[in-house]
């Protein structure tokens, strides 16, 4: 089927009958990221959610936003007329930005009035608003809410906008082996549909295919496939659409995460990797986590889903400032701003060198011990950490130039991001999607 202009190609099943979410194909070849689980795997999509420890601020200033890798489908927001960056450019007309997420394959970011805009691949709805301009998918665009935004988040095909108010709208679709889910039961979201307003929501995450909602007063909501155990709420013969009565509406509809045995739990933050949740709570800093562990990338010694919330002790010790993960592997940000690494070794993705093993417990980037880090990010095998001096650092498959290194080659320790369009400036945080990196920056300091 031909791939229309600013439309991804939806890929079929693979050899093992594992369907894939929407990808534009890598530029170069790559074996396979699919181990023996029988699980839906993107090899090239996947979403990462930009943190931060609550209560849900703006950055200390707006700034300016800059993107680098594929933009096949819009999601670098630097017009039709270019396919890719290989360093950092300069996205125009975007200024004042206090809150940026790159989807799979489009990007969502904040004013600093509040307003929301995105723009990239608008398959299943996931920028919120109508593309049928042509062109249109190419530029950063406001959608309609009803009020101001404080926090976004966005998914393979889903996005989401947690509003002043407490309210999250979200738009688009999640996805499962079966192919679309729909947001609701009701199907695809072209628009921001009012998700959540029963408890005041302080902090969201979007995973590939999963969203999850912080209350105010600790608990944890997710909806979403909960195939590999995301959503921490479905038990594993009731994962999937057609293993439960119940029916595609329990999955989609946002209910109350609760751990077994039955624990009064209360928790200030969490964060979202492709297939895995990961939740502090908040009296001693214990990480609960659930979801996918194939490579260990949950800190759990088996390499089971987890489809409950379970501790995991090898987080135990520090205190945790942010989690993010990409499909295998998982970056950690402790309250020193060092940055520590778990889950798959290959292209790089952990920082730990050519020869490195996969990390079963949260290890210490060595080229990064001497720097205080204030953002991580992770794309599908990718990593980034930014430092306090607004410095940022990639590592990982080099592959869609998503690195910014200037070349597609894998980089397997940490390497410093250069450019003309950072000279003078500093890198405030970094996030990730399938084939594109974006950054929020300001001037910098002298």
């Amino acid at each position: 089927m031909p791939v229309r202009k600013g439309t991804a190609k939806r890929r079929g099943t693979s050899g093992n009958s594992v369907p894939l979410p929407a990808i534009v194909p890598p530029k170069k070849s790559r074996k396979s990221e699919n181990n023996t689980s029988s699980i839906r795997l993107s090899t090239s999509r996947v979403s990462t959610t930009r943190v931060s420890i609550l209560p849900v601020q703006p950055t200390t200033a707006p700034g300016v936003v800059l993107a680098f890798g594929q933009g096949d489908v819009g999601q670098l927001g630097l017009g039709s007329d270019v396919m890719e960056r290989s360093r950092p450019a300069l996205i125009p007309n975007l200024d004042n930005v206090t809150d940026v997420c790159a989807g799979g394959m489009h990007t969502i970011c904040i004013s600093s009035s509040g307003a929301v805009l995105t723009f990239g691949c608008n398959d299943d709805g996931a920028l919120g608003r109508d593309t049928s301009e042509e062109g249109s998918e190419f530029k950063p665009i406001p959608v309609v809410l009803p009020d101001k935004a404080v926090q976004v988040s966005a998914g393979d095909s889903h996005s989401a906008a947690l509003l002043e108010d407490g309210r999250v709208f979200a738009w688009g679709s999640f996805r499962d082996i079966h192919g679309t889910m729909g947001l609701t039961k009701d199907g695809i979201q072209n628009k921001p549909l009012e998700l959540f307003s029963r408890n005041k929501v302080t902090k969201i995450a979007s995973g590939i295919d999963h969203l999850v909602m912080l209350t105010e007063d600790g608990q944890l909501f997710t909806c979403g496939c909960g195939e590999q155990g995301q959503l921490g709420r479905v038990p594993e013969r009731g994962a999937g659409r057609g293993d439960s009565r119940r029916g595609i509406g329990y999955l989609l509809e946002p209910a109350l995460v609760k751990l077994h045995p039955r624990v009064k739990v209360e928790f200030d933050d969490v964060w979202a990797a492709g297939y895995s949740t990961y939740a502090r709570e908040k009296n001693q800093g214990h990480i609960y986590v659930f979801g996918l562990n194939n490579y260990n990338q949950l800190g759990l010694p088996d390499q089971n889903s987890q489809y409950q919330p379970r501790l995991s002790e090898s987080f135990s010790g520090r205190r945790w400032s942010k989690i993010c993960g990409g499909q295998h592997h998982t970056l950690a940000l402790d309250s020193e701003g060092t940055v520590h690494v778990l889950g798959r070794k290959e292209y790089g993705r952990l920082g730990l060198g050519k020869d490195c093993e996969d990390a079963k417990v949260p290890t210490v980037v060595p080229l990064l011990k001497n720097f205080k880090c204030v953002d991580v990010a992770c794309g599908t095998a990718v990593s980034f950490a930014v430092t306090n001096k607004g410095e940022l650092y990639s590592w990982g498959m080099g592959t869609n130039c998503q690195l910014g290194s200037g070349d597609d080659a894998d980089l397997y320790e940490p390497a410093l991001v250069q450019g003309k369009q950072l000279e003078g400036r500093s890198v405030l945080r970094a996030t990730a999607g399938g084939q594109h990196t974006v950054v929020i920056a300001i001037p910098a300091r002298l």
